[in-house]
């Protein structure tokens, strides 16, 4: 049987390292507080003007654009945060996929939009003004 516990903190250090290489060193840390205190990111990046609240999972299988429960545990960290919603998620022998509000990228834009990791750190970097 696998550990969940364990799946989703290997699945956190592996996200770190992936976004860390593709933002240019930007570093995150996996965020122990969250297990203490509902409401908060799974990843805090090293810098402030990171402008998304990360929540990450990782599932055998799930819906095509995961779970509307995920969605709505984002929306709340990015509130407590300022910041963005965005949720990235995994399924067996499925790749990486990345949700994000579409006013994130269009102003005005409503609903979601899903993409995949490069895409999504694309859009931070254009954020970041990188």
């Amino acid at each position: 049987m696998v550990n969940g516990r364990n799946k989703g903190a290997s699945f956190e250090r592996e996200v770190a390292n992936m976004l860390r290489d593709e933002l240019g060193g930007i570093s995150f840390k996996r965020n122990l507080e969250q297990y203490r205190t509902a409401g908060g990111a799974d990843l805090i990046a090293d810098d402030p003007d990171f402008p998304f609240t990360l929540e990450l999972k990782r599932y055998k299988d799930g819906p095509i654009g995961g779970s509307p429960a995920w969605w709505d545990q984002v929306e709340g960290a990015a509130d407590l945060d300022g910041k963005i919603p965005c949720l990235i998620y995994k399924y067996d022998r499925k790749p990486l996929r990345c949700v994000i509000p579409l006013s994130a990228v269009m102003d005005g834009g409503q609903g979601k939009i899903e993409t995949d990791l490069e895409t999504f750190c694309f859009i931070v970097r254009e954020k970041l003004g990188c």
